[in-house]
């Protein structure tokens, strides 16, 4: 098992690095493995199970176990990793501070009898936002200003350490260990490596490179936080379940860290414009105040989000794919993505250089 305390993120970081970005062919075995692992969890309860298709990094099934709908999700990666229980612990820690969260039915991260990590989760009957999004019906003011208060309030839980969660501390002790005592250890680890990848495959120039790292050096202060606090840090409409004005449920907090309270708003930033980033600061901002120097802080985190989604969107071929990928627009194409991927991360820097408003984005 790959501890995730040598991990900025998961998905370009790992062992093996871009695991589930590819499309994937169903899997016949695994949804027989699945099967029988869930009548041995839920015995004498009438079973089904069928696939959920999905274009994530989990293989997705959904499942009738008695009279509740639950949905599965496999991680069947060779690096093992256990992150899945973290993150079924992390989804009762929110919902409890009033944010929707789907229940978790069931989790193991064992590989006793099956060679993959599986979750069952409650079945919220509602699809991704980013459905409505790119299909121009959803009430963007609304939901993004829910979006910003949802952040605030997780940001209530503010675990020791920083970076990802330690599975095996929090097995014995239920508290929440960030791997690193340093924000600044966990905010700096590969990004020399991933500035570097992106050098190499022509997507950054030297002088690119050598200007973001002068930069983030600059600025290097602004990681000597004293305490983290939750950081969903994939935060995206594709990760939040609901109608075209309401939030059903957030999900997907695998890559949850401790961290700075301006990550998550900053995420929404790699994706969102400055309407958007309005109404969810505002959001944010009924909860609980904006921290200290957060606008450099802001254009700090979209930086950094924005080179780790370059890696991922590069080494994983994203922009070869067309508009049916949920991550590229109606009406666009790989090579928009390329090219809004390109911007952002310019934009980012600028912002941070200048402290400029949200409103160049």
């Amino acid at each position: 098992m790959t501890p995730r305390s040598a991990i900025y993120y998961w998905k370009c970081d790992r062992p093996a690095a871009y695991h589930g970005t590819a499309e994937r062919d169903a899997r016949p075995d695994i949804e027989q493995m699945i099967r029988m692992e869930l009548a041995t969890r839920f015995p004498a309860q009438p079973l089904t199970v069928f696939p959920a298709g999905g274009q994530g990094n989990h293989i997705t099934f959904r499942a009738t176990i008695g009279d509740e709908s639950g949905f599965v999700r496999i991680d069947d990666g060779e690096d093992r990793d256990d992150y899945i229980q973290v993150e079924s612990h992390l989804l009762g820690e929110v919902r409890a501070l009033g944010v929707p969260t789907p229940r978790v039915l069931a989790v193991d991260a064992s590989r006793a009898r099956v060679p993959f990590a599986w979750q069952v989760l409650e079945d919220i009957p509602h699809p991704d936002l980013n459905k409505h999004f790119k299909g121009g019906t959803l009430d963007v003011a609304a939901v993004s200003r829910e979006i910003g208060a949802a952040v605030a309030r997780w940001q209530a839980i503010q675990p020791v350490g920083f970076g990802p969660f330690d599975g095996e501390v929090l097995q014995a002790s239920g508290h929440l260990t960030g791997y690193h005592s340093s924000y600044a250890d966990y905010f700096h680890l590969h990004l020399e490596r991933h500035l570097t990848f992106l050098t190499e495959r022509g997507f950054l120039s030297s002088d690119e490179n050598a200007e973001i790292s002068a930069e983030i050096a600059l600025h290097h202060s602004l990681l000597a936080i004293e305490r983290g606090c939750l950081v969903h840090k994939d935060l995206a409409l594709w990760n939040i379940l609901g109608s075209e004005n309401h939030i059903a449920a957030f999900i997907d907090f695998d890559d949850a860290i401790s961290g700075d309270p301006m990550d998550d708003l900053s995420l929404l930033a790699c994706f969102h414009d400055a309407a958007f980033l309005r109404s969810a600061f505002q959001g944010y901002q009924g909860i609980r105040p904006l921290p200290s120097e957060h606008l450099r802080r802001f254009w700090l985190h979209l930086l950094r989000n924005m080179i780790v989604k370059a890696v991922i969107r590069v080494g994983a071929g994203y922009f070869d794919r067309g508009n049916s990928f949920f991550l590229i627009p109606s009406g666009a194409n790989g090579g928009s993505l390329r090219e809004f991927t390109h911007a952002r991360l310019n934009a980012a820097l600028a912002g941070l250089r200048n402290e400029t408003s949200i409103e160049n984005l």
